[in-house]
């Protein structure tokens, strides 16, 4: 059962179903297929992404055939991002526009709106109402459900396909390559999965449990019947008070984790405080939406931050990572997209 540790959007029974409907996830077989061809007249498409790892996986599908720029710098909150008056004219000049949507980018989505880009929103094509997850961070009184579906590896492989077939539909001419670029893709995240799974099925039930600075895992928990037991980042983006700071600690004690996890971009002297005073490691390592290293560097993909969260998980709750650290993360296809830093 997903758990706030504190706050007062309690999980409830009918959380339980929801986790179920997202552990048994399936993509959208015609989610992105919509739209019409662009005239490129000899040029190749444009598009425009939003977070790193969005824009790692469509530069994956896209390979040489379009030119993908990102929106949001590494190392910024996109919660909190608000675009620069020069967005308006990289948008103005973008045929396509991929947003994680659920929420998340709001005013870069509204801001594509006013452009004359077709607009597709990943997280909100990917999954149903039904299997939204609500947590500490993303309250249900909040009305924004947790967007982070990158995280859990079948999302991504679901919005490579959407990608593709959202850059197919605009560039009929390289459908079968986009095609066949998300396919190798999903291979690849369908890899990184199982490795997860066998790390997860050796390790002591009682450790499958994270407490993070950020509700950024909540559908990877979901997939693999971990736990959440807390986040420090309440829905406000500010820190706890010190009531439910205790409350952490005493419930950090009961679980008795061999770790919890902080954010390498965003330090937590509140994480460090429960740490410590709970007798736990806290390891500040984990990122979710910024790439490992820097643009051109290997394992700068999305990839590439999967498979280093997932063994930093893995090894600091008492688990065997090595089928994880042995996981091909290259990139399916040259990765010649704009990061801006």
């Amino acid at each position: 059962m997903l758990v706030a540790a504190c706050g007062d959007d309690r999980a409830t029974s009918a959380d339980a179903g929801v986790i179920r409907r997202v552990a048994a996830f399936r993509c959208p077989a015609t989610a992105g297929a919509g739209g019409d061809a662009v005239d490129l007249r000899g040029r190749k498409l444009r598009v425009v992404t939003t977070v790193a790892p969005i824009t790692s996986i469509v530069a994956n599908v896209a390979g040489a055939h379009a030119e993908v720029r990102g929106l949001v710098p590494e190392g910024q909150d996109s919660h909190t991002f608000e675009p620069k008056p020069s967005a308006a004219r990289v948008l103005s000049d973008a045929d396509l526009v991929l947003v994680n949507g659920l929420g998340l980018e709001d005013p870069t989505r509204d801001l594509a709106r006013r452009s004359r880009a077709r607009l597709v929103e990943l997280g909100t094509a990917a999954l149903r109402p039904d299997q939204y997850l609500y947590d500490f961070s993303f309250p249900k009184s909040g009305g924004k459900p947790n967007p982070h579906l990158w995280t859990n590896p079948p999302m991504a492989g679901c919005y490579a396909a959407i990608a593709a077939r959202a850059l197919a539909a605009a560039d009929p001419a390289n459908a079968a390559v986009y095609r066949t670029n998300a396919e190798a893709f999903g291979s690849k995240v369908d890899a990184l999965d199982r490795a997860m799974q066998a790390a997860s099925a050796g390790m002591p039930a009682r450790n499958r449990a994270l407490l993070t600075y950020h509700d950024a895992y909540a559908y990877l928990a979901a997939h693999q019947g971990w736990r959440v037991i807390g986040a420090v980042q309440v829905s406000s983006f500010e820190d706890p008070s010190p009531k439910e700071i205790a409350r952490l600690i005493d419930q950090v004690r009961r679980e008795r984790v061999p770790a919890i996890f902080g954010s390498e971009v965003f330090p937590s002297t509140v994480l460090a405080q429960i740490g410590k005073e709970a007798g736990v490691r806290y390891v500040d390592e984990l990122r979710d939406d910024d790439l490992p290293g820097e643009p051109g560097d290997d394992g700068h993909s999305y990839l590439g931050l999967m498979r280093f969260d997932l063994v930093t998980m893995v090894r600091n709750l008492g688990g065997d990572s090595s089928g994880l650290e042995r996981v091909d993360v290259n990139d399916v296809a040259p990765d010649r997209a704009s990061y801006p830093q």
